[in-house]
């Protein structure tokens, strides 16, 4: 086995193709995938069309899609490598990929599939967009209530090669609808006579094939299952889903997340590689928007000019003070948007928390402004009570923000992530520019 990339790539240089092959067979499929994505576009094409049939199809999947399609396009004028390859891919992958595709790409891929696969990817890709029917594998084990155990392991060794978990059988009637799961385990302990139906309880957990994925991801969650099986409202098993298909949703969930909380959409590319002026738009209407809702800020300033004259010391501690509601606001709202994605609070538990969260920013704001009372004691000693209520009362104000802003959206049915950082801070901006000069107004002109 090869030591090192350089080694790899030396090969390629010296065109030896044959030990370049024979070193790539010793590469797991984790190691090969590394190597591939660490190499330049040509090279990444070279050593795909070099991995043996198992490893093209397991390198495949680790690929990010942008990879995906350059290697799709490098294999263009190897159709038949392309076709066997477009074959090996389980359903559920495949069809994940296809869906990015535009559709006049994705049809001429589907055509190099065999009719076979051509009929289950096009099932699949049928459902909508976030339904569990699109993250659904067809390749699962299923045996008849009636079997012996005998009889279910040979009919497991028989059509079980591409089944993409064996940890789980299913057990169906005539019509494949499913009566009940039963643990690989369980058939090994079992005598070979044993009766199937003996085994079964008929107590098991699915999904439905139109349910929202992230449903899928509750119920993983709360069964610690490694598959699940996927049926129709009539209950006909039409496949299953397995722990790393969610996994892989939870990864791009999370994703979205975070651009929705830093204000940013469609930013699933990678920078390097996307059109700069797609990396713009992506981020520029969010900015706008905010930009106007500052200048709502400048206006606030604008009506305390006389205070601002009279106490020129207070300017000094506006962007602390501000930037301290903003940031207990955006604390707030992650952790509100956490406990609401993971279903650890409700909608209806918002009034529960409001009393909490005073009593927490209250505490946070004595602790805040008692530090900035000792700057003020230094700079201006003649506005340090204002500067403190200020405060205490940014930072409380903020922390309400930052809970509330998550609810509202959950309630008007829209994305808890979108009450996003950016958003919290701009209206504790605003509020604690009214805030701060309004007190500085009665406190400080008698």
């Amino acid at each position: 086995m090869i030591a090192n990339k350089t080694d790899y790539l030396e090969l390629i240089k010296n065109k030896k193709w044959r030990k370049l092959k024979s070193s790539l067979q010793d590469l797991d499929a984790i190691e090969a995938a590394d190597l591939v994505e660490s190499s330049s576009k040509s090279n990444q094409i070279i050593l795909f069309r070099l991995l043996s049939r198992q490893q093209a199809k397991e390198v495949f999947k680790m690929l990010n899609h942008s990879e995906q399609e350059a290697v799709i396009e490098g294999l263009a004028e190897n159709l038949q490598k392309l076709a066997r390859l477009l074959n090996d891919i389980e359903p559920d992958d495949r069809t994940a990929f296809f869906e990015e595709l535009p559709g006049d790409i994705a049809q001429k891929l589907i055509q190099r599939l065999t009719p076979e696969e051509q009929k289950i990817t096009v099932k699949l890709l049928s459902y909508p967009k976030d339904s569990i029917g699109r993250l659904m594998t067809t390749e699962f084990v299923a045996i008849k209530a009636d079997f012996t155990v005998a009889e279910a392991f040979a009919h497991i060794r028989t059509h079980g090669k591409h089944s993409e978990t064996l940890n789980v059988i299913y057990i169906v009637d005539d019509e494949w609808k499913l009566i009940d799961d039963i643990d690989i385990k369980a058939l090994i302990f079992a005598s070979p006579e044993e009766i199937i139906t003996n085994l079964i309880d008929h107590r098991f957990v699915s999904l439905y094939a139109l349910d929202d994925q992230e449903t899928a991801i509750q119920v993983f969650k709360n069964y610690d299952r490694v598959a699940l099986p996927v049926l129709s409202k009539d209950g006909v098993l039409l496949g299953i889903v397995t722990f790393d298909d969610i996994m892989d949703v939870i990864e791009e969930e999370s994703t979205e997340d975070f651009h929705k909380f830093g204000s940013v959409q469609n930013a699933g590319k990678n920078p390097l590689k996307e059109r700069i002026f797609n990396l713009y738009k992506n981020r520029i209407v969010w900015l706008v928007l905010l930009v106007f809702m500052n200048v709502f800020s400048g206006a606030a300033l604008a009506g305390f000019e006389d205070i601002i004259q009279s106490f020129v010391a207070l300017v000094f501690f506006l962007p602390l003070l501000i930037d301290s509601g903003g940031n207990a606001g955006s604390q707030s709202a992650t952790l509100m948007i956490r406990y609401l994605a993971l279903g650890e609070i409700q909608i209806s538990d918002w009034y529960k928390l409001i009393g909490r969260e005073l009593l927490v920013s209250f505490l946070l704001g004595i602790t805040m402004a008692a530090s900035i009372a000792l700057v003020a004691s230094f700079r201006a000693p003649e506005i340090i009570v204002v500067v403190c209520i200020a405060m205490v009362l940014n930072v409380m104000l903020g922390s309400l923000i930052g809970l509330i802003l998550p609810f509202i959206f959950t309630k008007l049915k829209i994305d808890a992530a979108t009450a996003s950082a950016p958003l919290v801070t701009s209206l504790c901006d605003i509020c604690g520019v009214l805030i701060y000069f309004s007190i500085a107004s009665k406190l400080l002109v008698m």
